[in-house]
């Protein structure tokens, strides 16, 4: 299960929702809505899962919380 945050904000600059998956370096993805977002990030997620685990690099465990508050 893929239980990380994701962060979802809307990009004027590029013109499209994007997702973050801040607890994954560099994992994140964009879509025209939010859910085209949040599908392109779960499937982002898993492919830099199977990724790290194919170079053996370490899997970070989701905290399951609010990294941070604004």
């Amino acid at each position: 299960m893929l239980n990380y945050e994701i962060i979802l904000y809307w990009s004027d600059e590029d013109g499209v929702f994007v997702a973050d998956v801040p607890e994954l370096p560099g994992c994140m993805a964009h879509g025209d809505t939010q859910e085209a977002a949040l599908a392109n990030a779960k499937e982002a997620m898993q492919l830099w899962i199977d990724t790290a685990t194919e170079f053996g690099d370490p899997i970070p465990e989701p905290k399951r919380r609010r990294l941070m508050y604004a």
